[in-house]
C-alpha cells in the first residue's frame, strides 16, 4: 500500500498519513485547522517488511483502508505514573 505522510504547521512531530497524495476528505475538519497548513514529508510504499520509527505498518495500513487517513501523535515525553500508555 502506498502513502503520503504529511506534517502541519501547528502540531511538532504530529504526522497524517493518507492512501491518497492531497487527499484529505476523510479528515475531520478540526484535525485539519488543528494541524495548519499540511507539508508534504514524503511518500512510502507500506507492503513487505517495512519498519516505521513510531507507528505499525499493519496498523497504519488498516486505519488508511477503514476511515481514509492514520494519524501519529508526538511521544509523550513525560508519562504520566500509574496511567498505561
Amino acid at each position: 500500500m502506498q502513502c503520503w505522510i504529511y506534517k502541519g504547521k501547528k502540531r511538532a512531530e504530529t504526522y497524517l498519513y493518507l492512501g491518497a497524495q492531497d487527499d484529505t476528505d476523510s479528515v475531520p475538519d478540526d484535525l485539519l485547522k488543528a494541524m495548519g497548513p499540511l507539508e508534504l514529508v514524503m511518500e512510502l510504499d507500506l507492503s513487505g517488511p517495512k519498519h516505521l520509527a513510531r507507528a505499525n505498518p499493519k496498523e497504519v495500513s488498516e486505519q488508511i483502508q477503514a476511515r481514509g487517513y492514520y494519524l501519529q501523535l508526538p511521544p509523550v515525553e513525560n508519562p504520566i505514573p500509574g496511567r498505561l500508555q
